[in-house]
């Protein structure tokens, strides 16, 4: 019998080829080969650029500058959805990582889309062909851009993650990101697995799009559909299926079906009609009652305020007593008009016991008298300064005084309930008069979260105790709804902020120099160009907080905890930082000359161009330190432990290695147990080190150094 000769067809080539290794596996598995190659391509081209672009932010040879404003924007978008905190201001990278990272956004997107295309024209991407797999439609053929979107775009992806989020977002994981990553990988699976198994169905995804998988090495008749999970050819899909026209098998396959369920699709489109229509109704009628009870409100209230006026007028021959109880009055309207008078009356009113009883009527009122009371601090603070004669410069600040007061009172009574609250360029410094009159803003243990103090003046304010940040809605900390003060650029000049939380607060170009900020928590805060020259920071929190050229000379920083703090460029000239945890910080291009360093933690710091000159270093723990071209000169490392350091290029001239003799009872600092004096050096290349003398290099080679000048 004589073997029949199949001829190839050009339209698809693939099938004429023997198939390969890849190819000869059974189609499901070949499905899933085909899948996991295109998630780790995606996932390649983002994730290769991204990695080198935060090595090459981790140099310190590199210029830095702003991050993109669109990766800022993207940051921030994603964010909110995944709960994940966001630090206020724009972060400054090296220059080549904007690029890097901006590939990194655009790679996956743009070959996703790619992707996304040979699908819709060809039903094949190239993991696919690699793996002779084929998308098609229910005629046997491409499936066209449409269909590819709701595939992938809906059935895919929107619908199985849309779930894991929703069960994620209202669970007890919540904001746990790995285990919302785990439920979104579990249902994207389970999405495409579960389905296909069974006899005749298909997985979501393409049941949402009218699309098969099928095995691109099989012939397809004209017409014919071969099911995924069947070893060989089933019915094709137009014996199975009614009768179509011409003109119905060009349609999309829902709106094919909705034809061909009239009745159903006719009770839809009216049950939605009138949904609509009941909807705008109650919704017109509900704004009309609204606006009318609004203005019905605002008329009353313009009455009383009216009525008030002429009883607080000069003529009205009103007792104090009378007008105490008529400012107590119109404090209770909390109506504009009143609020603004009241404030107006503080300044010009010369009685004391009416100027308290204001106080008092506009404390009353609460947060909403604050944007009328800052509008005349600003006023009365620009009054202030252009004051000549010390009569009027006495009288303007007597009335900043009390206004300064009311806010004050303000803020101290509301507590916690001054989110969002607007006091930028703020004068609420401390000030008094030629007489005994002062004014001091004290704010011990106040929740100030969410307040907006940017570049407000808070010299010498007392904020000892109190609250910059709090949860937000969802009542977690450390997600995108957390209420954060913003402080950037205040004026905070011998401050007290002891014991306060400043957790990821942005204090970005604040003055705080001579400030008081023991114990503070500052995890996270953002520091970038601060001042905080005399500062005392003893005990503060400041792990990851960043303090990019920050100003910290003179300041105490002992006991601080400065672990993974980016302090880049950072001037710390004659610090304290005994004791001082600065493990895996970035000290690169650091200045601490003349500081004390005894017994810190340097572990695996990155103390690059770092000018350590005359420093004392004795008991510094300097294990796997970056000491690239640091500035030794005349510092003492007596009892540091420098194992595993990197010190090519690092300039010892004159710094003192060897520990010399001292009483015990004359020591201020306890040096560390580095175990015997021969570990301190042991197994360093001191190769490329700079200005060894004799005497250091004599050290180095008895205990333990590397040195090509060793025997």
């Amino acid at each position: 019998m004589a073997t029949p000769i199949v001829r190839s067809n050009d339209s698809q080539p693939s099938q004429s080829k023997a198939p390969t290794k890849a190819n000869s596996l059974p189609l499901v598995t070949r499905r899933f080969a085909a899948w996991a190659t295109e998630i780790a391509l995606l996932a390649t081209s983002s994730l290769l650029p991204y990695g080198l672009g935060t090595y090459i932010n981790s140099r310190s040879d590199i210029n830095r500058v702003p991050l993109n404003p669109i990766l800022v924007v993207t940051e921030r978008a994603i964010a909110r959805p995944l709960a994940l905190p966001v630090s206020f201001g724009i972060p400054n990278v090296a220059w080549p990582t904007n690029y890097l990272w901006m590939l990194a956004l655009i790679a996956p997107v743009t070959l996703s889309w790619w992707q996304l295309y040979l699908l819709a024209k060809t039903g094949t991407t190239l993991p696919k062909r690699w793996f002779g797999v084929r998308v098609v439609n229910e005629q046997g053929k491409a499936p066209g851009l449409g269909a590819v979107i709701a595939r992938e775009g809906i059935g895919r992806w929107s619908v199985p993650v849309s779930i894991a989020y929703i069960l994620w977002r209202y669970s007890f994981a919540y904001p746990n990101l790995s285990l919302f990553t785990f439920l979104a990988v579990l249902m994207v699976l389970g999405e495409s697995l579960a389905l296909p198994s069974r006899q005749g169905r298909r997985a979501l995804h393409d049941w949402v799009a009218g699309t098969d998988v099928i095995d691109a090495n099989r012939p397809i008749g004209r017409g014919a559909l071969v099911k995924t999970n069947e070893p060989e050819a089933q019915t094709t899909a137009s014996e199975t299926a009614a009768p179509l026209t011409g003109s119905e098998t060009k349609l999309p396959t829902l709106w094919r079906r909705l034809r061909q369920n009239s009745n159903l699709t006719l009770f839809i489109v009216t049950l939605a009609s009138m949904t609509a229509v009941l909807a705008t109704l109650i919704g017109t009628q509900v704004y009309i009652q609204t606006q009318q009870s609004q203005r019905t409100t605002k008329e009353i209230n313009s009455q009383k305020f009216l009525e008030l006026v002429k009883q607080l007028s000069p003529n009205s021959g009103a007792s104090v007593e009378e007008r105490q109880s008529t400012i107590l009055a119109m404090g209770g309207l909390n109506d504009p008009q009143s609020i603004q008078f009241l404030s107006d009356l503080l300044v010009n009113e010369t009685n004391p016991a009416l100027l308290d009883t204001i106080q008092q009527a506009l404390t009353t009122v609460g947060i909403s008298a604050i944007p009328e009371l800052k509008n005349k601090n600003q006023f009365l603070a620009n009054e202030l300064e252009s004051a000549t004669s010390p009569q009027d410069r006495e009288l303007r600040q007597k009335r900043l005084q009390l206004n300064q007061q009311t806010i004050n009172k303000i803020l101290s009574v509301y507590s916690g309930k001054v989110v969002g609250l607007d006091l930028n360029r703020t004068n609420l410094s401390q000030s008094q008069t030629a007489g005994s009159s002062s004014f001091n803003l004290i704010l011990d243990n106040i929740d100030l979260a969410g307040v907006k103090f940017k570049s407000a003046n808070l010299n010498q304010a007392n904020f000892k105790g109190s609250r910059f940040r709090s949860v937000g809605e969802d009542k977690r900390w450390d997600t995108y709804d957390d209420a954060i003060a913003d402080l950037s650029q205040a004026q905070l000049q011998q401050a007290n902020l002891t014991d306060a939380n400043l957790s990821r607060v942005s204090l970005t170009g604040a003055d705080l120099s001579r400030a008081t900020l023991n114990r503070a928590n500052l995890n996270n805060a953002r520091l970038i160009g601060t001042n905080l020259s005399s500062a005392q920071l003893v005990g503060a929190d400041l792990r990851e907080a960043v303090l990019e050229n920050a100003s910290l000379t003179g300041a105490d920083l002992g006991d601080a905890k400065l672990n993974e703090a980016n302090l880049y460029a950072a001037r710390l000239g004659r610090v304290i930082a005994i004791g001082t945890q600065l493990s895996f910080a970035n000290l690169a291009k650091t200045d601490w000359q003349a500081s004390d360093l005894s017994g810190a933690y340097l572990d695996q710091a990155n103390l690059s161009n770092a000018n350590l000159s005359a420093t004392r270093l004795t008991g510094a723990i300097l294990r796997s330190a970056q000491l690239e071209n640091a500035d030794l000169r005349n510092s003492d490392l007596s009892f540091a432990d420098l194992r595993g350091a990197n010190v090519a290029g690092a300039d010892f001239k004159d710094a003192v290695l060897a520990p010399s003799k001292q009483d015990p009872a004359d020591q201020f600092v306890q040096t560390p147990d580095t175990g015997t004096v021969s570990a301190v050096v042991k197994g360093v290349d001191f190769s490329q080190a700079k200005n060894l003398d004799a005497k250091q290099l004599a050290y180095i080679c008895t205990q333990g150094g590397i040195h090509p000048r060793c025997p």
